[in-house]
C-alpha cells in the first residue's frame, strides 16, 4: 500500500499506484489533472503542457460559455487555431447528437476541447473517438464522476448504456469557477459521490454470490478522500475551496477506477439502474432531476433494501426465475423491452442453479452478509450527508411520486446484465 500521505492521483498518473491485492503497479490513462483554487489566464499554458497541435474544436454550452467557455477560448486563442461551438438549446448524449456534433467539426481538428460536464463532457468524449484525436476538458461544475473515466453514457434506441470510450488526456479544474456553479450541480456531485457504499456492496455479492469478478483497489483509492467529504459535505453550498477540492478529488479518482476497472462496475450498480429505470419508462409530466440529485436518492433507496436483507438471520432461499420475455416487452415496449431482456436473460436462475445457490447460501450467508456490510455505511449515515448539503433524500424532492421509485426498485433489474441486490431481492421474493 501507498503511503499514508501519498497522493493516489499522482501515483496513478506517474504509473506508481500499488494495486492492494496484487501489487502490480497502476497507471491512468490521463496525462494531466489540474486541480487549482484559480487557473485565470493559464489555460493556454495548460495545452501546451500537452503537447496538443494547433486546431482545436472548443465545445460549450450557453452557460458552460459564459461560466468558463468564453474565458478558454480568449486566453488560447493567440497560440491556437479554435473553432467555437456553442450547442443550442436542451440536448442529450445520444447518438444522433452525437452524429450532428461530429459533422460540425473540422476535420483539420488536432482535440477536442469540452467546456462543460456530465452530457457535454459524454458527447465530446464520442465525438473526439470518432474523429480520432484526444479529448481535453474544462470543468464547469463538480456534478459527476465522468470526467475522468473510460466511458460515456449514451442514449441509443430508447436504451441508456455506458460505452467505451477514452479518458481525456487532460482535466482541468479552477475550484473557484466549480463553488460558483448552481448548488444544485454542487449536491449532484455529492449525490454521484455518495452511492460508492451502495455500488461497492452490489459489485460484492455478485462476486461472493456469483463468483463475478470483483476488485478492492477502486474503493482503496477513495478511502481518505471519501471519509472527509462526508464528514464536510455542509460546507460545499457554502463555497469553501477546501471542501470543493476534496469532492473534486473524489470525483477524479471515481473516474480512474472505473478506467482501472474496465467498466463503470465500481460506481454504478444497483442505484443507477433505478435511476436509468425512471428516465428510460419517462411517465408523462415527470420532472426532470439532475443525474446526480437522482443518483442520491436512489442509493438511499438501495442502502434500506441492502440493509433489510443483510438483516436476516437465516439465510434466504433463491427460487427459479418465473419473469418472461412477453412481460418485459410488456412493460417497456418492443424495441427496448427486447433489449433489456437480452440483458436480463442471463441472470435468470434455473431450479437446478436456484437450488445450487441456496445451498451456497446457506453454508456461507453470516460470511456473505457480514464481510458486505462491513463496506457499507448504512442509510442513516448516508442520509445525513445529503442533508447536510441540502441534497434531495426522498423521491418527493426530486418531483418523483414514492410509487415510481418503488416500481423502479421492481423492475430497474431488467434493463442490464449487472447482478445487484434488486435481483437478489426478486430472486428471494424479499
Amino acid at each position: 500500500m501507498p503511503a499514508a500521505d501519498a497522493d493516489p492521483i499522482a501515483l496513478l498518473l506517474d504509473g506508481r499506484y500499488p494495486d492492494p491485492e496484487t501489487g502490480e503497479l497502476l497507471r491512468a490513462d490521463a496525462r494531466t489533472v489540474v486541480i487549482e483554487d484559480s487557473f485565470e489566464g493559464g489555460e493556454a499554458e495548460l495545452l501546451r503542457g500537452l503537447g496538443l497541435d494547433r486546431r482545436l474544436a472548443v465545445i460549450s454550452d450557453a452557460n458552460t460559455f459564459a461560466a468558463l467557455g468564453e474565458r478558454v477560448e480568449r486566453v488560447v486563442a493567440g497560440t491556437f487555431h479554435v473553432q467555437r461551438i456553442v450547442l443550442d438549446g436542451a440536448f442529450d448524449a445520444d447518438v444522433e447528437t452525437i452524429a450532428r456534433l461530429a459533422a460540425a467539426i473540422d476535420p483539420r481538428t488536432d482535440a477536442v476541447v469540452a467546456v462543460g460536464s456530465g452530457t457535454l463532457n459524454d458527447l465530446s468524449k464520442m465525438v473526439a473517438l470518432e474523429r480520432g484525436c484526444p479529448q481535453v476538458v474544462f470543468a464547469t461544475a463538480p456534478s459527476m464522476n465522468g470526467y475522468t473515466s473510460v466511458s460515456a453514457s449514451i442514449t441509443g434506441g430508447g436504451v441508456k448504456r455506458s460505452v467505451r470510450a477514452a479518458t481525456p488526456i487532460g482535466v482541468f479544474f479552477d475550484l473557484r469557477v466549480l463553488a460558483a456553479a448552481p448548488s444544485p450541480l454542487i449536491r449532484a456531485g455529492l449525490g454521484d459521490s455518495s452511492c460508492r457504499p451502495t455500488a461497492q456492496a452490489d459489485w460484492l455479492l455478485s462476486h461472493l454470490l456469483l463468483d463475478r469478478p470483483y476488485r478492492e483497489v477502486p474503493f482503496a483509492l477513495l478511502a481518505a478522500d471519501e471519509d472527509a467529504l462526508f464528514a464536510e459535505a455542509g460546507a460545499l453550498v457554502s463555497g469553501d475551496l477546501t471542501a470543493m477540492r476534496r469532492l473534486v478529488r473524489t470525483l477524479v479518482l471515481s473516474g480512474f477506477r472505473m478506467t482501472i476497472c474496465g467498466g463503470s462496475f465500481p460506481a454504478s450498480q444497483g442505484e443507477h439502474l433505478l435511476g436509468h429505470y425512471i428516465e428510460m419508462t419517462h411517465p408523462p409530466g415527470l420532472v426532470e432531476a439532475l443525474h446526480g440529485e437522482q443518483i442520491g436518492v436512489c442509493a438511499l433507496a438501495m442502502a434500506r433494501l441492502q440493509e433489510r436483507l443483510l438483516a436476516l438471520d437465516r439465510a434466504p432461499v433463491i427460487h427459479a426465475s418465473t419473469i418472461t420475455r412477453a412481460e418485459v416487452i410488456g412493460r417497456l415496449g418492443s424495441v427496448v423491452g427486447e433489449a433489456c431482456w437480452t440483458e436480463l436473460e442471463p441472470k435468470l436462475f434455473d431450479r437446478t442453479r436456484a437450488e445450487e445457490l441456496t445451498a451456497r447460501l446457506a453454508h456461507r450467508w453470516d460470511a456473505i452478509r457480514g464481510r458486505i456490510a462491513a463496506i457499507t455505511h448504512g442509510a442513516a449515515r448516508m442520509e445525513a450527508v445529503l442533508a447536510a448539503a441540502g441534497a434531495p433524500t426522498v423521491p418527493e424532492a426530486l418531483g418523483w411520486p414514492a410509487s415510481l421509485l418503488a416500481e423502479a426498485v421492481g423492475h430497474a433489474r431488467e434493463i442490464r446484465n449487472r447482478y445487484t441486490f434488486l435481483d437478489f431481492a426478486a430472486d428471494t421474493r424479499r
